[in-house]
């Protein structure tokens, strides 16, 4: 099953911007409920789908990759304050 905004969101899941520009090397994470609101729910939201509608918002460059991954914060036991936890913090 291939990714949309609605999965991606559903699955807790993030998607991370990079500029491959190697004199910006900005990076951030998609707002995923934006990207719903604009493509729709059930928009295809696979690599090859977004990366033509994407510039980096520092350089404006369109060299842009992305990665998509759980998201630590929403994902049980994986979070930060899980980690600080496991730190003894």
């Amino acid at each position: 099953m291939a990714w949309t905004p609605q999965r991606l969101i559903d699955e807790k899941m993030k998607v991370r911007a990079y500029c491959h520009r190697s004199s910006c090397n900005h990076s951030q994470d998609l707002d995923l409920e934006k990207l719903k609101a604009r493509l729709g729910p059930d928009a295809p939201a696979m690599a090859d789908d977004l990366i033509p509608k994407l510039r980096c918002t520092k350089c404006g460059g369109k060299e842009v990759g992305l990665i998509y991954s759980p998201d630590p914060d929403k994902v049980s036991g994986m979070g930060r304050s899980h980690y600080a936890k496991a730190k003894g913090q």
